[in-house]
């Protein structure tokens, strides 16, 4: 990172994805209550119960289209396979779209993200890792986002895991503002179709998307079969594939990690690599890295 963006990141005291300051050194158990996080949390779980009372079956395809639209062309083949593991390269056009569809997930912006998700390969199931089932089940589904530290990222933890990102304009700005975009996307859907499409476009959708996420860091390591004996507890779960679009083959993740493919037989669902594949096709990716069994 260069010195100019270091100040930066360094000057931004207050809130966004970059100023959560902090380590994991005494989680679970001993760190303060984040009430911002859980009143955010809170709030769009309401929402999401509240979209039940104005369903409409267009304000149910356009949650389906968006989820997705966030779930997987923005976490699963953005945030996760192209920016976290570089499992293909793609023109920065494609980069930064795909960045835009992850930020409407609500799981904060690509910084945060990408150095949260490197950490836990790092430290897999061990201490260090932001949300291991061994600090209990709650906590690796959602415990370490309400009390733990992993969310308290400073400028010297983002120059060690990020420092590819961080030294691009476009990611600093996102991870600053990335609640812009779901503002954005939530005025144009009550425009569109008011409460039904707000309700269930943006509140239902990123509620569902949240627990999907969450479930590879806590079902993905506990329930499951597991076809490599890897250092970690990770194993391969349909279920969870189905809801995250191929996230859930999480034990093959992590035996190949830079894999820009997860599922390795012809049965195992792979949603997310299959829109790698045509990227690929048309030739919007290259270096694309394929496991092989």
């Amino acid at each position: 990172m260069s010195h100019t963006l270091s100040a930066r990141l360094r000057s931004r005291s207050t809130t966004g994805a970059l100023r959560f300051n902090g380590s994991r050194k005494d989680q679970p158990g001993e760190q303060r209550f984040n009430w911002l996080i859980a009143s955010f949390m809170m709030l769009f779980h309401l929402g999401a119960v509240a979209a039940l009372f104005f369903f409409t079956w267009k304000a149910f395809f356009v949650a389906v289209f968006l989820y997705w639209i966030a779930g997987s062309l923005g976490i699963g083949m953005g945030y996760h396979r192209l920016l976290t593991h570089r499992g293909y390269k793609t023109p920065k056009w494609i980069e930064y779209f795909l960045t835009v569809c992850a930020v409407i997930a609500v799981e904060g912006g690509p910084l945060l993200w990408v150095a949260t998700h490197r950490r836990h390969h790092q430290f897999a199931d061990e201490e260090g890792d932001p949300h291991s089932p061994r600090d209990g089940k709650w906590w690796a589904h959602v415990g370490w986002i309400l009390v733990g530290n992993a969310l308290r990222q400073n400028a010297s933890t983002l120059d060690r895991y990020v420092p590819d990102l961080s030294k691009d304009k476009f990611h600093v700005w996102i991870t600053e503002y990335h609640f812009v975009p779901t503002f954005i996307l939530g005025v144009a859907l009550f425009v569109m179709g008011g409460w039904p499409f707000l309700l269930w476009g943006v509140f239902m959708r990123t509620v569902v998307g949240l627990h999907a996420t969450w479930l590879v860091n806590s079902a993905t390591h506990i329930w499951g079969s597991r076809r490599f004996e890897t250092r970690d507890l990770s194993t391969n779960s349909w279920w969870v594939a189905l809801l995250t679009f191929g996230e859930g083959w999480h034990n093959n993740h992590h035996a190949h990690p830079v894999s820009a493919r997860h599922g390795l037989r012809w049965y195992e669902f792979d949603f997310n690599w299959y829109g790698i594949w045509l990227l690929e096709r048309v030739g919007l990716a290259t270096h694309v890295s394929r496991a092989k069994l």
